[in-house]
């Protein structure tokens, strides 16, 4: 019998059957319900690991992440967010967005300039000029299924999904009407990853909202 090596790699291969590139589209893969997943690979290992620590603190809601994080160590949750920050994997094709040019425009506005009299900071103020996110915590948001960036909206305005106060995100959810939630995510949906799409050094501006999960940022 072949022994398996006692490995990270090794034990974290199964975080790939949803956290793996979305399949092509066309593909006719059955594993359609990716697009409800996220592509971890890349993002700061700060981010990684603040949510981690949200599915077994019960800020985030998903049963089975909850279920898998709750016996491990703070110290192990910091190797899996290292271990997937490290990795730089092919970029995922995303299917196009289907919405109207006009609802697409005002995704694109929302992302690079924000509203102001909804009090709505551009995208770009936190997440960078390229949206690959930055050290130590900012996420990048493109490579995103659309579903899961609708579904997450959706989780900070119910309150399933919760961060260390002051909860930024939640704050801008709340503040957006569901079509402008519908227009920024097939916008970011339908923007390809820059050559390069690791997160920046660090965040080049002050935050526009103070946010407790970024160091500074409250």
């Amino acid at each position: 019998m072949r022994r398996v090596p006692d490995t990270l790699a090794q034990r974290l291969a199964p975080c790939l059957s949803c956290h793996g590139n979305t399949p092509a589209p066309g593909s006719g893969s059955p594993r359609d319900e990716r697009r409800y997943f996220p592509r971890i690979a890349g993002k700061p290992a700060g981010y990684l690991y603040n949510q981690l620590q949200n599915f077994r603190a019960g800020r985030r809601q998903y049963p089975l992440m909850t279920w898998m994080v709750t016996p491990l160590s703070s110290a192990y949750l910091h190797e899996i967010a290292d271990y997937f920050a490290a990795e730089h994997l092919p970029a995922p094709v995303l299917d196009r967005a289907t919405l109207p040019a006009a609802e697409l425009e005002r995704g694109r506005e929302l992302v690079t300039h924000g509203d102001a009299a909804l009090r709505v900071p551009a995208c770009v103020a936190c997440h960078g000029e390229r949206l690959s996110g930055a050290l130590p915590a900012v996420p990048g948001l493109l490579g995103l299924p659309r579903d899961y960036i609708n579904a997450q909206f959706g989780a900070w305005r119910n309150g399933t999904r919760r961060a260390h106060a002051p909860d930024c995100m939640a704050t801008i959810a709340g503040r957006l009407s569901l079509p402008d939630v519908a227009a920024i995510s097939a916008w970011l949906a339908s923007e390809p990853l820059p050559p390069d799409a690791r997160p920046a050094p660090t965040v080049t501006r002050p935050l526009p909202l103070a946010c407790g999960s970024i160091p500074g940022g409250a």
